[in-house]
């Protein structure tokens, strides 16, 4: 290698050396590094996103065990008789009131049924983000969407397959409706159907107050 290039490489790493030491400065060994008013912001922005608020206490009425009924229409129309099956729900805050835990058990088509969802708000999209799990297939459902002006009424927008059709991530909208602190339903809505008669799933949660 030539000197002269020798000497410019070694230039070059001198200067961006000295670049890198004056963007970033070093801590003295010992010596924690300051905050800074840049820090402290980013630290309150960031404790403000993540403490539960109203959004989340919006859910409160869910809270509890339930009794379950729930009426599915088997692409047959709403004007033919649902299957009908009876099941139960506890449901829970967890991570310090952040997120809503849903355990269910009950019957689908005559086997035994088992399934987990999970709702919160994420304060930082201001919106409601849920997902649901089930031993009856492999698939996440997961939606995000946002509650009524009363409060009384969240509205959640996913996307689900249809092994039946060969459908991929069709559009389905879940209504949670929460009629008193002892009673809610909760819909699933297949909106390629066209309206007025979308839902496929009715749920109705009674409180057990045994």
């Amino acid at each position: 290698m030539q000197i002269w290039m020798l000497s410019r490489i070694v230039a070059t790493t001198i200067s961006l050396a000295l670049i890198v030491g004056l963007a970033f400065p070093q801590e003295k060994k010992g010596e924690p590094a300051e905050a800074g008013p840049e820090m402290d912001d980013m630290m309150k922005m960031w404790k403000e996103l993540g403490t539960p608020g109203e959004a989340h206490h919006l859910l409160n009425d869910l809270v509890g065990s339930w009794e379950t009924t729930s009426k599915v229409w088997m692409g047959q129309g709403q004007d033919a008789p649902p299957m009908e099956t009876k099941g139960t729900a506890e449901m829970k805050w967890i991570m310090g009131g952040r997120f809503l835990l849903q355990e269910a058990k009950g019957q689908m088509m005559g086997e035994p049924f088992t399934g987990m969802g999970i709702t919160g708000y994420d304060n930082y999209k201001k919106q409601y983000v849920t997902f649901w799990i089930d031993d009856m297939g492999t698939a996440m459902y997961t939606g995000d969407g946002k509650a009524d002006q009363s409060g009384r009424m969240l509205t959640i927008y996913g996307k689900m397959d249809e092994p039946m059709t060969g459908e991929h991530d069709k559009t389905v909208k879940y209504v949670t409706r929460i009629i008193n602190k002892d009673k809610h339903i909760f819909e699933i809505h297949d909106l390629a159907i066209g309206e007025p008669n979308t839902k496929i799933v009715e749920i109705t949660y009674t409180r057990n107050k045994k």
